[in-house]
């Protein structure tokens, strides 16, 4: 697959319609294309103590962002035609699921391609488990900054341009 778009998703709370960041990576003929980092008021708007601790993220962090509709107007267009791609994919895909619910929004059944799924596949028990980081630098990807949803969806990306 040399056409796609990877994408994370961070969550403030256990509500897969919190969106609080969202990292994009566009590639195109093999070669990343274009990337985005957007901070997301989330719905509903509280952070909890585990999801900060996981990503860093807090309720001042994103107290004065734009909402998932506003930002989904500016990726929408740069992923049309293009199947996602995410690590577990059923996570990404229930948040942006949600959130289209959430905000009363048509759901236009994006295409997803998990890349933890083909790493079982690809790599089975070559690996000791099957995380994003340990994946990531198997495909040769140091995953420096773990939970940022912009690094996540680079390393995304890499894992899937090497085994999808």
């Amino acid at each position: 697959m040399n056409n796609f778009a990877a994408i994370d998703f961070e969550t403030a709370n256990g509500e897969r319609s919190s969106i609080c960041s969202v990292g994009l990576v566009i590639v195109r003929d093999g070669e990343i294309a274009k990337s985005l980092y957007r901070l997301v008021r989330p719905e509903p708007n509280y952070y909890s103590w585990y999801c900060t601790n996981v990503h860093g993220l807090s309720f001042h962090d994103t107290e004065n962002s734009p909402v998932f509709p506003e930002i989904w107007s500016e990726i929408s267009p740069l992923i049309d035609g293009l199947p996602l791609v995410a690590h577990n994919s059923s996570f990404d895909e229930g948040c942006l699921r949600a959130a289209h619910r959430t905000y009363m929004m048509t759901y236009p059944d994006y295409t997803f391609f998990c890349t933890c799924r083909a790493s079982r596949r690809a790599f089975g028990k070559l690996l000791p488990n099957h995380q994003l980081h340990t994946v990531a630098a198997h495909c040769g990807f140091n995953l420096h900054n773990h939970h940022h949803a912009l690094a996540d969806a680079e390393a995304c990306a890499i894992i899937a341009l090497a085994i999808l």
